[in-house]
């Protein structure tokens, strides 16, 4: 077991269209894509795709949708330890101008209790929050043996303040600081308090506010690709997630600024493509995106104010 990846399955529809249809009405989409989806899932997809394919702990239930899934997991080599569902989970999305609407809809009641998995290998656990009994455990015992473990903090839940004290990388989205009520930079803070050894806040297109191993604070700015060339920002995230888990498995020498370094070349490719499995980058991808695009000037970025607030908390 090179990693342990916790989460929730879905099968993601993906579909361009300019509205969608109320009524009585029908409309044609002009493109779609069909792949897997879930925010550990397909950071599981892109760290396998990467090199390194993980052991998966979802949902799986007894369907035709759950037998496409363990399909697509075989073909990326990836080993899935199943927690069954009775039906599985699908997101209808629809990208649009950067942004994406989605419908979800979700089986979260596990059958089973949390399985027992043999961890030896094991380099890094990557949770999202979903199968809040399962990430509980699996951080705990990771922590105890030393292995390192991650967190795709994109919203709040029930254990989210708990599990946070077993998380050594904790990179959290802008929604979970709108939901405690914190600034970007409050919450750097929160997640330092919290014994979090590498923390961070996505901002989608404007980068990362992030602190180090030595707690210092800063900003890494997003690439500056065209909106021309952005067909699709879901699952962005959850492949930023993926690569530098990858990355810090596969070179841990390196700084944590390298890993977040690669794994912004990596999300940047991804918003190119329609739908998760197309978004999923090569290394010579990732190298050939950050050839390609420079990063954003922080000015424009948006990143001023966080700038300022970074220096008056130093």
């Amino acid at each position: 077991m090179h990693a342990l990846f916790v989460g929730q399955t879905y099968i993601d529809v993906t579909f361009l269209t300019d509205e969608i249809p109320t009524g009585d009405e029908k409309t044609v989409a002009r493109d779609y894509a069909i792949s897997f989806g879930g925010n550990a899932v397909t950071a599981a997809f892109a760290c396998a795709k990467l090199g390194l394919p993980p052991d998966l702990l979802t949902s799986i239930a007894d369907d035709w949708l759950g037998r496409m899934f363990i399909d697509m997991a075989a073909k990326y080599g990836i080993s899935v330890h199943h927690r069954k569902v009775a039906e599985s989970s699908l997101s209808f999305i629809m990208p649009h101008g950067g942004k994406r609407a989605i419908v979800r809809c979700r089986d979260d009641h596990y059958l089973h209790p949390v399985p027992p998995l043999n961890l030896q290998g094991c380099r890094a656990l990557h949770l999202d929050g979903h199968q809040a009994d399962a990430a509980m455990h699996y951080a705990k015992a990771c922590r105890e043996a030393g292995i390192l473990t991650s967190l795709d903090g994109g919203g709040l839940r029930s254990n989210t303040h708990e599990l946070l004290e077993f998380i050594d990388v904790a990179i959290v989205a802008e929604r979970l600081c709108e939901q405690m009520n914190l600034t970007p930079v409050e919450m750097l803070g929160y997640l330092k308090g919290r014994g979090c050894k590498i923390g961070g806040v996505t901002l989608g297109e404007r980068g990362l506010v992030w602190y180090d191993e030595t707690g210092q604070e800063g900003v890494l700015p997003a690439l500056d690709v065209p909106s021309e060339k952005v067909v699709d920002t879901n699952g962005a995230g959850d492949i930023f997630h993926g690569s530098y888990v990858y990355s810090a498995m596969a070179r841990p020498e390196l700084p944590w600024r390298d890993h977040f370094i690669f794994a912004r070349g990596a999300s940047s490719h991804a918003i190119q493509h329609l739908g998760n499995e197309a978004s999923l980058p090569t290394a010579d991808d990732i190298a050939r995106v950050q050839a390609l695009f420079p990063e954003k000037a922080l000015s424009a970025s948006g990143f001023s104010d966080v700038k300022t607030n970074l220096a008056k908390a130093g």
